[in-house]
């Protein structure tokens, strides 16, 4: 495979070697909190889409394409932005990027019709892409070697850090103010972050030039192609079933708003717990350590149906699944860097690829399957996917060996 082409390093870059630690974690925050508005907006209408559904006269299989569109943009834009942009620097893209999430979060509070929603939540796809291709791996560029994992862990607790804080929060914040102050107020903070990014961050010329070539040629490679396959069965899983869990929680096991608020609290909170457990293991053991995830969302979302119908059965599932889903981004991450480390931008672009081709794939489904069936039917159709993806990861090893 030919290796990716490095430019010169632009005059007044700022070298590693010349980074305060301090510094550097500044930074690592920065982004990490500009991924955590990433996500807050990407998945904030799973807490919110029944009132939004409402506002503009449309089902919840419907309303559900807030969350399938901008996966589908996203898996677009994340090759298209960082190969048309290979030469960028990368502190200029991700404020860019972090401005027009803002501009995102304040069309949607002013939608006066479903229309304009979508076409936020364009932008919010575009962004995803981009910036999660750009962001996720520079964790070893913002602090010393030694502390790259580390620095790789905080990035990626901004998912589950979205679960926790962003979907409970915009819930409430919703039931109390209504689903458009939420946005408002992501707006805000997303001008917020976009401050801290252009404080803290230096400099960042690309270190190699993505071409379509490098993403074609790393495709051909086994362990890419299972990675692929097991992050598409696993990631619809979940979104596919995640994506109506506020429905579920609702008609199925009766719970009110403030106890759905609580459940998704917690469930994040185990997010936060796998995410860490998975990023201890994870580049061990990334085989092992995604087929445990898998294995206990399959079971998680399989027995939500028979033991979901009370509220200490529904809670206890979602805190398995939640810790479950919380080690999936980082283990597909490692996954995906570790088969191709001679080219870990083009690495990171793919996973951000797939990973949000098949989100948006499985909210699509999920929601067809809600509308011709119901959410109990969504949740064992999801278990029976994620189940798949624990015979892949077993059939890949066994093919490695």
């Amino acid at each position: 495979m030919p290796a990716p082409t490095k430019p010169p390093p632009p005059t007044g870059a700022t070298s590693l070697s010349t980074r305060s630690p301090l510094g550097g974690w500044s930074a690592v925050i920065a982004v990490t909190m500009g991924i955590f508005s990433i996500v807050t907006t990407e998945i904030l209408p799973i807490g919110l889409l029944t009132p939004i559904g409402n506002s503009f006269g449309i089902s919840d299989g419907t309303a559900g394409l807030m969350m399938t569109l901008p996966g589908i943009l996203a898996a677009v834009a994340a090759p298209t932005v960082t190969v048309t942009t290979a030469r960028a620097d990368r502190r200029h893209m991700l404020c860019a990027l972090i401005l027009l999430l803002a501009v995102a979060n304040f069309l949607a509070a002013l939608a006066p019709g479903y229309w304009l929603m979508m076409l936020s939540r364009v932008l919010v796809g575009l962004v995803i892409g981009a910036f999660w291709s750009i962001g996720a791996g520079l964790a070893s560029r913002l602090v010393p070697a030694e502390q790259a994992g580390r620095a790789t862990a905080v990035i990626f607790s901004a998912v589950p850090l979205g679960s926790v804080l962003g979907v409970p929060a915009g819930t409430l914040l919703g039931e109390l103010a209504g689903w458009r102050t939420v946005f408002v107020v992501m707006g805000v903070l997303t001008l917020a972050v976009l401050a801290a990014l252009a404080l803290s961050l230096s400099s960042l010329p690309p270190e190699h030039v993505t071409r379509l070539t490098v993403l074609r040629d790393l495709l051909g490679t086994p362990g890419i192609r299972v990675s692929v396959a097991v992050t598409f069965l696993v990631v619809a899983a979940h979104f596919g079933t995640y994506t109506y869990v506020t429905p579920f929680l609702a008609d199925v096991t009766h719970a009110g708003p403030r106890s759905i608020t609580l459940f998704l609290l917690a469930y994040g909170v185990a997010g936060i717990l796998g995410n860490f457990l998975a990023g201890a293991w994870a580049r061990r053991a990334p085989r092992g350590t995604f087929a445990t995830a898998a294995g206990s969302l399959a079971t998680a979302t399989l027995l939500l149906p028979v033991l979901g119908t009370g509220k200490a059965g529904a809670l206890a599932l979602l805190l398995v699944w939640g810790v479950a889903y919380g080690a999936v981004p980082v283990c597909s991450q490692t996954w995906f860097v570790t088969a191709a480390p001679q080219a870990p931008e083009a690495a990171s672009v793919l996973f951000t690829s797939s990973f949000q081709a098949t989100f948006s794939l499985g909210a699509l489904a999920g929601g067809a399957v809600v509308d011709a069936a119901s959410t109990t039917t969504v949740m064992t159709v999801g278990g029976i996917v994620a189940s798949l993806a624990v015979l892949g990861v077993m059939a890949g090893y066994r093919r490695a060996q």
